[in-house]
Order: structure tokens, then sequence, then C-alpha cells
């Protein structure tokens, strides 16, 4: 029997932060995951891949095999049906919730049986450019864009059925991995993708479901929309392509809209549009992906690409950086690389950030796409370039969430009198705080804008803050769910971010000749990292003493900083080496994110509303 891989990846903060010596176990066998939050599994059965080339075959082309991940202050997480293809690694990424009160001690998700395999299967829905009167659908956007993230309805529009926020290309992923078969030929697989974004982006641009007054974008529902399992794994090969291609859509031409691009097994279920198993036959015959959608939707199509995308740093610059290269972009990515290496230590840090793609750029690039499942070329092309700025930003959110003065302003006390929608008023304000806050760590939770309204969107918020909390999910913040939502985000400040030599604030007394501990070894560490980036050859042993090496260390660094070389680290010495690191990583957000930047992003703009809306008075 032939065999495939499962790769397990954990993390906190929606890939923020991994989580190494996490549990994992995978029927019988239990393995940690390594410094880098990922678990292997290799040659687990799986039957013959022929099968799953067959649009005739009944028998079912995968294996299934269950997984627990277990790790002390989290919840427990399990996932069962996880499937196999032979010769595939399956992916499956977990963001693991710190353990709370309220929540169920495990949470399991149950993978159904793959879409194709569905005899009961309806097709996607008809195009649909007329609205529920007859009248042609007006746009709603003034242009297509990739969102952050989509809203999922987990039935039928007028089901009574659970939503789920997640971002748009896991949207994609999960899809692409329901609906098709990973084993498929790339340019098939890449001409069914293409079909799956349209789909979505159509959903989003004419805002189909939310002009209807709906608190989602797209259902999961195959009569209506595209098939999406919350939770499923996916596979390596898929994830690769939806990342190069994720903000690439199908239009008519002479048109704005992305095309609804109606689509169907073509075995089971017949349309006007794609054949899924069609398409199969067609890449075997020498078609690429444009001319598989061209075969089925005419020559009046296009593919077009957009840099329009919610959520990121800067657009993707239109050609591939790599090595010899001087731009700007080059520096945009170094900058952001050194910043994600301080959560990923396994990416080396790049000095000087000039704008130059040389060796050590390189190197960064080559560890960054390996932790993240993308071809390690060196090379940062659209999927790179994206993958980089999605993550640059979840780990400068969770960096606020261990900022100081986090709770300086807030108040946890309940308000009283329940808070509902309509409402207006600064305990809006701090309901809406705590839920940004914990949907940094779970997707099931939508991140909502902090405007002091109770809206629809803050409503939806509460009630999938709710349904993860186990609470009755009416949308209105009564005392249990305040009290649970103060204990969900007091569980978020738990979770530390890693510091890789920053020495945070200034300790109260000086660390001199003497002095062992803590303080010591930061200012051990950081001297090191400022001499490597200096060429200098000396190493401080890192071992919390403060001995005569390191005391020469610090009046050297000292005499090379104009300050007093008294080998003593005050509060200018300790100020110095935090600004020096600063200066190295050529990101001023880097050395004051830690205890000075919620006031400066999050707080000042958390404040300012207080003071410019019309709100209950209320002292802070």
């Amino acid at each position: 029997m032939a065999v495939g891989t499962l790769t397990v990846y954990v993390t906190v903060a929606q890939q923020a932060l991994p989580l190494s010596g996490t549990r994992v176990t995978i029927d019988t066998e239990t393995k940690l995951t390594d410094d880098n939050g990922y678990a292997v599994f290799e040659g687990i059965e799986a039957p013959d891949p022929a099968l799953s080339l067959d649009p005739d075959n009944t028998i079912v082309p995968y294996s299934t095999v269950n997984v627990t991940i277990e790790r002390e202050n989290y919840q427990t997480r399990a996932v069962q049906g996880i499937q196999i293809f032979a010769g595939q690694n399956a992916l499956l990424n977990v963001d693991l919730l710190p353990e709370g009160r309220n929540y169920t001690e495990t949470e399991v998700d149950v993978i159904p049986e793959h879409q194709l395999l569905n005899r009961m299967r309806h097709s996607c829905a008809s195009y649909q450019e007329i609205n529920d009167n007859g009248l042609e659908q007006q746009w709603v956007l003034n242009y297509p864009i990739i969102p952050k993230y989509v809203t999922v309805h987990l039935g039928r529009p007028t089901a009574s059925a659970s939503n789920v926020t997640v971002s748009f290309r896991d949207y994609i992923k999960n899809v692409a991995c329901s609906e098709i078969y990973p084993t498929w030929p790339t340019e098939s697989l890449k001409a069914n993708i293409y079909c799956q974004i349209s789909l979505i982006m159509n959903r989003v641009y004419t805002e189909w479901y939310r002009s209807k007054g709906y608190p989602f974008d797209i259902t999961n529902s195959t009569a209506f929309d595209q098939y999406y399992v919350h939770n499923r794994n996916i596979f390596e090969n898929i994830s690769e392509i939806v990342d190069d291609i994720f903000n690439t859509y199908i239009r008519k031409l002479q048109t704005i809209n992305p095309y609804y691009a109606e689509y169907c097994d073509g075995r089971q279920v017949w349309c006007n549009g794609l054949k899924q198993w069609g398409t199969v036959d067609l890449a075997n015959k020498g078609y690429n992906a444009f001319e598989i959608l061209k075969y089925y939707y005419g020559e009046n199509i296009e593919l077009v690409t957009t840099n329009r995308i919610e959520g990121v740093n800067g657009s993707f610059p239109g050609y591939s950086l790599k090595n010899g290269m001087k731009s700007d972009a080059v520096a945009t990515i170094q900058s952001q690389l050194n910043r994600i290496a301080v959560n990923y230590p396994i990416i080396p840090t790049i000095y000087p950030v000039d704008g130059i793609f040389g060796a050590q750029t390189e190197a960064a690039v080559r560890a960054f796409q390996r932790q993240f499942n993308l071809t390690a070329d060196g090379i940062v092309g659209n999927a790179t370039w994206y993958k980089i700025s999605y993550i640059y930003v979840a780990v400068k959110k969770l960096a606020e969430l261990t900022s100081e003065g986090v709770e300086a302003g807030l108040n946890f006390e309940y308000p009283g009198s329940p808070v509902r929608q309509g409402d207006r008023s600064v305990e809006v304000q701090e309901i809406q705080f705590f839920l940004n806050k914990i949907s940094l760590f779970t997707t099931r939770v939508p991140s909502v804008k902090i405007d002091s309204f109770f809206g629809s969107g803050t409503r939806a918020a509460v009630i999938a803050f709710q349904r993860l909390a186990g609470l009755t999910p009416d949308g209105i913040v009564g005392p249990a769910t305040w009290n649970t939502l103060v204990e969900a985000y007091e569980d978020t400040l738990a979770v530390q971010v890693p510091e890789q030599n920053l020495l945070g604030t200034y300790p109260g007394t000086p660390v001199r000749y003497g002095s062992q501990g803590e303080n010591v070894r930061k200012v051990q560490s950081a001297l090191n990292t400022i001499n490597q980036a200096n060429g200098t050859l000396t190493t401080l042993t890192v071992d919390g003493v403060f001995g005569a090496q390191t005391e020469a260390a610090v009046r050297a660094f000292q005499s090379q900083n104009g300050l007093a070389a008294d080998g003593i680290v005050g509060p200018a010495t300790w100020n110095g080496i935090n600004s020096s690191l600063s200066a190295l990583f050529n990101n001023p957000i880097l050395a004051n994110e830690f205890f000075t930047r919620l006031r400066e992003i999050i707080y000042d703009s958390y404040t300012d509303l207080m003071w410019n809306t019309t709100v209950n008075s209320k002292t802070y």
C-alpha cells in the first residue's frame, strides 16, 4: 500500500507564535512539536493514488487518522477524520486557545467525507446576476478587493447555523481541499481554484448576502455557494498554489466585477460552467489552467491580479525580489523579516536594512519560507511577499497584548445593566476592545471596529464569542458574558512574546559588577547581538553573572556611545542598549512595543474615541 504524510503545525494568535513542546497524538503514535511548532508523521498508509484520478471509481481514495493536540495551560483540541492521500503531505494548522474557566475541556472537530464522494451533492448555484426582485444586482463596492477575512455561514442561507470567520486564503485552501483531490494535475487544480476565488470575490464585491441583511459573506451550502469544512486539514500542494494565485480572479472582458464562476463535478451533477472531473482530462491533454477556463467559459474572459488586499503592509511590487536587487521593496521585506524574527528565532536577522538583497536577506527569506511551507528558493514572489506581510501584521498585534499600560484605562467591572445592539457607550468600547484582543487567538471570533456603537458587527462577534464560551448566544452582554469576556481577555495576556535580546523597561536598580540574575543575562545577550553586528569577535558567556568580562563589554559600549564609561548599567546605559538594538533592527516599533506601543497604537485611539464620541460620562 502507498503512504502519505501528515504535518501538524501548532501556534497561538493566528500563527504569530509557534508552540514547541506540544503533545500531538495521531492514533497510537505521539510526538512533541519542535522549536518551530511542527510535528511530522510519515509513512501513513493510504490507498493507491490512481483511485483519486478515476471519475468512475467508487472506492474511497484516501485513509483517515485522528489527532489530539495537548499542551499545559491551553485548551485541548482533537480532529477526527483527517484525510491522507498517497504521495501527499496533509497539513493541519492548529491555533490553540489559552485555557479558560469557561471553555469546554476538549474541542473536537470531525471532518466529513470528501465532497466528491457525496452522492447527494447539489450543484453550485446558478449564475446569480439578478436579485430576489428580478432586478440586476447592483455592485456595492467601488472596486474588487481581497478581504482580510471571510465570514462563512455553515448551512443554507436561512438555516439556523453558526457563522465562522476565517482569513481569505485559509478559506480558499479549505474549499479547494474539500471540493477537489490533491492528486489531480497542477493545471487542473489551478483552474478549479481560480473559479473558487472568483466566486467568493463576487459574493464580497456584490455584498450578495450582506445587502439582504445576513451577517455573513457566503454559505457552505453547495446548493448556493461552495463547500467549506471548518477546521479541516488541507494539503501542501494545494496550499502552495493558493498562496501563489490567491489574488487572481476571473472576469469577463470589458467588465469590473469578479465573474461568478459556476462549476460542478460533471459526473453526479451537470451545470453550464466548469466540470471538475473534466479539468483532469483537459490537463492531461496538455491544457493549461487559463485554456481550461476558456474551454468552459468561452474566449470572453481574462485573469486579473489585484493588489487591493486588506490587512497587508504594502502591495507586491509586481516582480520577484531576488539576490542582487536593490529597491525600497527589498528594504520593506528586510524590516518585516527582522520583526518576525522576534517571534521566530529560526529566521536570521538582516543587518543593515539597506534595501540590498544580499546573502543575509536570501538566508532569512529561505528560513521564512521553510517555516511557513513555501517553496524555499530564497526569492520573494507573490506568495512569499503576502505571507510575510500577513505574519508581520500578526506578530505586531500579538506584541500589543504584552505591552505595558494595557489595563490602565479599562474598567473590568460589569456596568450594572446589559449592553446590547443599539447602545452607544464607553462600555461598548470596552466590549469591542476585549473582542478584538480575543479575535487574535481564534478565527471563531471576528474582529470589530472600536467605535462605541453596538451595531450588527459587534453583535455577531458577541454571539460568536458566546458560542465559543458555551454561553447562550443571544448577542447581549449581560453579567455572565461580560465576566467571561474579561476572563478570556486576561487569558490572552498570559501568552508571552519572546523578546530576542530586547531589555524591556529599566529594572529600577543599576546592574553592575557582582550582580546576578535575569537582568544580567539580558544585558549579556543584548551586547552580544550588538557586538556581532559591529563585527566584534568577543562573545560574552550568557550566564547571568556580572563579572570582569561583562564589565569590560559594558565600558566598551559606553565609550562607543558617548556615555560615562563606568561599567555600570544604569538608566542611561540600559536605554542606550535598547536604542542600539532598535537601530540594529531598523524598526523603531521593535524596541518600544513591549512597553509603550499600546498607548501609541491602541490605547490613544481608544481614549480619543472616548472624548470625540457622544458617550455616557465616565471617569478614567
